[in-house]
């Protein structure tokens, strides 16, 4: 490997490889560069020797792996074959970026983590690039600095995602369970529950009802409605689907000592309180609650509101984390997100599904994986396209 330059492989080149290779071969990720890229699509070559003169292709990503041109590789394939490549490209001694969700079921990415584990000198890493946006980075630090005590409830509304039918017509792999494994929960939401659960912590349980092919003839979820349990009384809700043209994107924190609300992942409203809210309740006598309600009492006295307006990042984030993951390789900068931290939306996405599907509620630390998998495989087998899971 150069000293300066990590030597990257793209698997799949495709709208999100596409992207990839546009980026590094512009020279925008520092301490990388485009090392060779394949496709199983013949199509793909012509693009590849158009778009990238030089850069070896290979229409078997097994055969890049051992070819001596890449030292990482990113996994831009369908969901299923995520975990798959990445046990293969670590068991070579490639370095792997893998992209979001880790994989469609906990069964194949629990082998991945272990896998990945008895293999530490190979990097592991996940494309949880909305950690880098400093809108969420901010909001990490401030709720885990404890300045605004134990959290109470968080909700989610993230409707953001409107897909017409011809999104999912183009091609027949989308927004099935065989192809795909599940629809705006595993397709276009993940960056939504892994940030929810970075910031709020892992929940341990869950309840859901999800609509299938609701609004769009589509096998699976395309509107979700779920709360969560994190223990010690504290709660969350979260609803998310794809056919509200208008959407809504607003994410609240409710703590002992205050209160955050995110607006469209733009505009951020933190509210502290001057005591904890228990407090100000116990020291309140009934003459004051009356004059708090007739507006007689200055809230200044009570708490105090910052808002923070954040620009648009997109774009830059993908880069961020492909730079970050060739400084790890290069000298060990910390990652942005380990590849073990992907098990955890997974986890709750398809807990979401299983609550769904049983009607009750989920245990998310002691998780029903063989349940959820012999499920899947049942939906799998319904539709009569795909292979089933094991």
């Amino acid at each position: 490997m150069s000293e300066k330059n990590v030597r990257l492989g793209i698997i799949g080149l495709g709208a999100q490889g596409g992207m990839y290779a546009g980026v590094i071969s512009e020279g925008k990720v520092e301490g990388m560069t485009l090392g060779a890229i394949a496709d199983i699509d013949p199509a793909k070559k012509e693009v590849a020797a158009e778009k990238y003169p030089g850069i070896p292709f290979y229409d078997d990503y097994i055969a890049m792996l051992d070819s001596g041109d890449v030292d990482a590789v990113v996994t831009t394939v369908p969901h299923f074959l995520h975990s798959e490549m990445t046990i293969t490209a670590i068991g070579n001694g490639v370095h792997t970026l893998t992209e979001k969700p880790a994989g469609v079921y906990t069964k194949q990415v629990d082998e991945m983590n272990e896998f990945a584990a008895a293999h530490p000198a190979t990097t592991f890493a996940i494309m949880f690039n909305q950690r880098t946006n400093p809108v969420y980075m901010d909001l990490k630090a401030l709720i885990s600095s404890g300045e605004l005590g134990k959290l109470r409830h968080t909700s989610w509304i993230i409707t953001t995602w409107w897909r017409p039918q011809a999104y999912y017509d183009q091609s027949a792999w989308r927004a099935t369970w065989g192809g795909e494994g599940g629809g705006v929960l595993v397709n276009q939401a993940p960056h939504q529950l892994d940030l929810w659960q970075w910031l709020a912590g892992t929940p341990k349980k869950v309840f859901a009802k999800l609509v299938f092919g609701f609004q769009r003839d589509i096998a699976t979820e395309d509107e979700v409605n779920a709360v969560v349990d994190f223990g010690e009384g504290a709660t969350g809700h979260f609803l998310t689907c794809t056919n509200d043209i208008i959407g809504t994107d607003r994410l609240e924190f409710l703590f002992d000592k205050g209160k955050v609300v995110v607006e469209d992942s733009k505009k951020v409203t933190i509210t502290r309180l001057k005591q904890d809210e228990r407090s100000l309740s116990d020291g309140m006598s009934a003459e004051d609650v009356g004059r708090l309600f007739m507006g007689k009492i200055d809230t200044a006295d009570l708490y105090e509101t910052e808002v923070k307006e954040y620009e648009s990042v997109w774009g830059q984030q993908h880069i961020d984390v492909l730079t970050n993951f060739a400084a790890h390789i290069l000298d060990g900068t910390p990652l942005i997100a380990d590849g073990d931290e992907g098990i955890n939306g997974v986890r709750l996405a398809s807990g979401m599904q299983l609550s769904a599907w049983t009607g009750r509620e989920i245990d998310l630390v002691d998780y029903p994986a063989d349940e959820y998998l012999a499920e899947l495989n049942k939906r799998i087998e319904a539709e009569g396209k795909f292979p089933t899971r094991s």
